[in-house]
């Protein structure tokens, strides 16, 4: 990628004048990345804010809609394959959107970022946008985030590319060392041997100046490692606690800063639980750690004889998603209000070895994020279970291929809610609203297919005073 620097940097800097955000309209490879940059590079004077949609969620549709003059932002569309359903709706309502304003000069505010031939090039050469940024087929999705997938977003942001990959060119020459000094080799082979004794959940610790990181790792080794009946669960965004929460199935990750929460991963260490430390100095490190990361990935999977670079079981969900939007299967019953008695069912089903999933269909907000944590905290604390978090659609490109895929050791509580609109797709017989609830009944279709442990709850519009009862309910049932 290193001779394509210039240009990626002369583009952003003809890009700049006039543009006030750039808006990554994406999912999974395509989105987790940038989302990352947008979240460890500090704005940079003169440079625009970097966001990142990666929910069909209606509300959060509308709130990146609805944020400043849609003329001041530039678009990016990321998809390799450039058939993936997000994105293209993405693109069809932002660009219709525009036209209001622009008219036939909306194709100015969009860049697009995909495989050499996809039907999303030909789709941005009919519309006229801006640039269309090649991908390289070589290149699986989750691989991605050094390319132009990741790279070009990252230049939007401020970031220094050509320092970003210079890091990571450094790392990859240490990665080839036939050495037990290898960094990828010694982080592989502790992830795959460990997981091989049962230590199979792989728990991060994220700190300054890269928090998030761990949403980029979760998609890399979810959907590398989950298949087969095998995988290693990502374990992102629970906070450490005392080593009585744990039992013997973590393998815990400082990353960031001084390695993550140093106390407390020290604490752990000297409980008896394998602890890794990797300090950053700054945001560019992300290029280094990023390699040493595929690299480790790719050994992982060697020693847990599977392959790490194909996703198998992504497809069905997608598959009965479209299903159900082109009117061919029909979404079942949404799952009701909270029910004290299935969900202590469910609970009650957790035995050693075990995580619990939280699959949320709802508006990916910061303070959503807080009240489902403090559900997946409680359940942990009780039951000395990994838990997990994920929005939809996003998890469904990321952690979605272990649940179906890795082993049957997931339980699942999905949650839904009432749309606040359907928000029209144009072109399209549905809305968000409708696209939404397919992904969750394709999910949760997908699950019970493999008789997988879940259960739907869904929430009205009042989504704050209901995620309070659930909370309420999971701590009832857990006594």
């Amino acid at each position: 990628m290193a001779p394509a620097v210039a240009d990626i940097e002369d583009f952003v800097s003809g890009a700049l004048p006039g543009t006030d955000r750039v808006l990554v309209l994406g999912m999974g490879g395509s989105s987790l990345a940038p989302l990352v940059f947008a979240d460890s590079f500090p704005r940079r004077e003169g440079f625009p804010v970097l966001e990142v949609l990666d929910s069909t969620e209606p509300e959060a549709v509308l709130a990146a809609a609805g944020q400043g003059d849609l003329s001041r932002v530039l678009f990016i569309v990321s998809s390799k394959s450039g058939t993936t359903l997000e994105p293209n709706i993405f693109f069809d309502y932002f660009f219709a959107r525009v036209e209001e304003v622009l008219g036939n000069r909306a194709g100015e505010r969009f860049v697009v970022v995909t495989d050499p031939g996809s039907a999303l090039q030909k789709e941005a050469g009919r519309r006229k946008v801006r640039r269309v940024f090649a991908g390289d087929p070589r290149i699986g999705g989750r691989y991605s985030a050094l390319s132009n997938f990741g790279l070009v977003p990252a230049a939007f942001a401020g970031a220094d590319v050509g320092e970003l990959l210079r890091r990571a060119g450094e790392m990859a020459v240490r990665c080839r060392g036939e050495t037990s000094e290898n960094p990828g080799i010694r982080l592989g082979a502790a992830i795959g041997a460990l997981a091989r004794e049962g230590r199979d959940k792989l728990t991060f610790a994220a700190g300054p100046p890269v928090g998030r990181f761990g949403m980029w790792i979760e998609q890399l080794i979810a959907e590398s490692t989950g298949k087969e009946g095998k995988g290693i669960l990502p374990v992102e965004g629970e906070p450490l606690g005392p080593p009585a929460v744990y039992a013997s199935d973590r393998f815990f990750i400082g990353i960031g800063g001084d390695g993550g929460e140093g106390g407390a991963l020290s604490i752990l260490s000297r409980a008896g639980h394998p602890t890794a430390s990797f300090p950053l100095a700054d945001p560019l490190d992300l290029g280094a750690e990023m390699f040493r990361w595929e690299f480790a990935t790719a050994v992982a999977g060697r020693l847990l004889g599977i392959n790490p670079f194909d996703q198998p079981n992504v497809q069905e969900a997608k598959d009965r998603t479209n299903e159900i939007l082109e009117g061919k299967s029909r979404v079942e019953s949404r799952g009701s209000r909270v029910d004290e008695d299935a969900l202590r069912r469910l609970l009650d089903s957790l035995k050693p070895g075990d995580y619990f999933a939280v699959t949320a269909f709802l508006p990916p907000t910061a303070l959503n994020e807080q009240r489902l944590n403090r559900v997946r905290l409680r359940v942990r604390d009780a039951a000395r279970v990994a838990t997990t978090l994920g929005f939809g659609p996003r998890f469904l490109h990321s952690t979605g291929q272990l649940h179906k895929g890795g082993p049957d050791t997931g339980v699942f509580l999905q949650v839904t809610c009432e749309p606040a609109a359907s928000v029209p797709i144009p072109g399209k017989p549905y809305g968000f609203g409708e696209v939404v609830a397919a992904q969750a009944a394709g999910d949760l279709a997908a699950l019970k297919s493999r008789g997988r442990r879940a259960l739907s709850v869904h929430l009205s519009r009042n989504v704050e005073a209901d995620l309070e009862e659930l909370e309420a309910a999971v701590g009832g049932a857990l006594k």
